[in-house]
């Protein structure tokens, strides 16, 4: 028998608790289709008035069996799967998956690849973190112009991921050794395009944005974070750096070629949401700069390792493990290799799940209004937080 009736229509069901303490508290249920919760999730809310004193996140429903697919398939047959973890970013997720391969089987890259795979990251990080502001803004109860503002520059990026891979979300585009197919000319000038506009719509979003009073009041002090539980639980990327401790796997493994290029890691002062919403634009502003970099720089050359074995790839007896700096925190995956075309043990380190457990924590003391917002400025995709 469930613990909590049926929701009403809007997905939020309540029921008394008593309480000697503190008299009748009340539990919610928004979930699992609150049209603010990002997915099929479900938080059991506590409440004392409207603070709140007790929070769980409830989340399964898209559980899709994504790692035991991946033992029960070939290594390539699995990339287009990491697609589908956190179906924003699938450019990353390639990456990643691509990294703890190429280590497992000791297969370089080519130095052209290796651009190519930091051009499309960052690029993939410009449209994220572009699609957490609007959807941070709108739940914050601005409806439609920041969102919409948001929406127009991530067509511009979508569009030349389509134009590359073939595919605008699901890009299937990494390989092991390099990347699936080149970039055109024509496709690299259209990409120096949109990298040289993203200067000035962030500019017009921030005139927009960050300095009004009622976003600020929204924001400042709501959901703090403090350092020491960020890194007790795990918790990396910008809601980790929103609250001061410098760590972005771009600069502590350099993987790729990043060492070659000149960016800084922006950091909080406070770890609220203001903080983490600061974070992703000041982050943007960076990729940008690496954006610059690497199109200007772009070496001539294969995308593709001419010895790279895919068909029959069968890696000899080990274990490895790839991470990235994906645009959420640390995306990576644990293979065990025992000779055979498939992984003997294929495990991913999803961020939004880890960044997820410390949600309670953020939303202790806070009002119900404060949980969706808190929740908006995690950043999670239920994709990967199932898998």
């Amino acid at each position: 028998m469930s613990l909590f009736p049926a929701p009403s229509p809007s997905g939020v069901s309540v029921r008394p608790v008593n309480d000697e303490f503190h008299g009748d508290l009340l539990e919610i249920s928004m979930g699992p289709h609150h049209p603010s919760t990002h997915g099929v999730f479900r938080m059991q809310v506590t409440l004392d008035g409207e603070t709140i004193v007790k929070l769980k996140p409830v989340f399964g429903y898209l559980h899709r069996n994504h790692e035991k697919l991946g033992e029960n398939t070939t290594y390539l047959a699995s990339m287009p799967y990491t697609d589908r973890l956190d179906y924003l970013n699938s450019m990353t997720n390639n990456w990643a998956y691509a990294i703890a391969v190429e280590k497992l089987a000791g297969q370089p890259v080519p130095e052209r690849a290796e651009y190519l795979r930091i051009i499309l990251a960052e690029l993939t990080r410009l449209l994220n973190h572009t699609c957490l502001a609007g959807f941070l803004l709108q739940d914050s109860g601005a409806m439609g112009t920041p969102l919409m503002y948001a929406f127009r520059e991530r067509e511009k990026i979508l569009e030349l991921f389509e134009a590359l891979s073939g595919s605008r979300m699901m890009c299937n585009f990494q390989r092991f050794g390099g990347c699936r197919v080149d970039a055109s000319p024509a496709w690299l000038a259209a990409a120096q395009g949109v990298v040289d506009a993203y200067g000035s719509f962030l500019d017009e979003f921030e005139a927009l944005l960050t300095g009004n009073e009622i976003l600020m009041a929204r924001t400042q002090g709501t959901g703090v974070l403090t350092p020491q539980l960020a890194i007790n639980a795990s918790v990396t990327g910008p809601l980790l750096r929103a609250t001061g401790v410098d760590y972005d796997i771009r600069k502590v493994d350099a993987y790729g070629l990043y060492s070659r290029f000149n960016f800084r890691v922006p950091l909080g002062a406070h770890g609220d949401t203001y903080d983490r919403y600061m974070i992703r634009i000041l982050e943007m502003r960076e990729s940008i700069k690496i954006l610059q970099q690497a199109l200007r720089e772009l070496p001539a050359g294969p995308v593709m390792d001419p010895k790279a074995k895919l068909r029959g790839f069968r890696p000899k007896a080990g274990e490895a493990y790839g991470r990235i700096e994906g645009p959420k925190g640390e995306i990576g995956f644990y293979l065990i290799s025992d000779g055979s075309p498939n992984p003997y043990r294929y495990r991913v380190r999803p961020p939004s799940f880890v960044n997820l457990t410390i949600l309670e924590d953020m939303c202790l003391g806070q009002t119900i209004a404060d949980a969706v917002i808190i929740l908006g400025s995690v950043d999670i995709v239920l994709g990967e937080v199932d898998r």
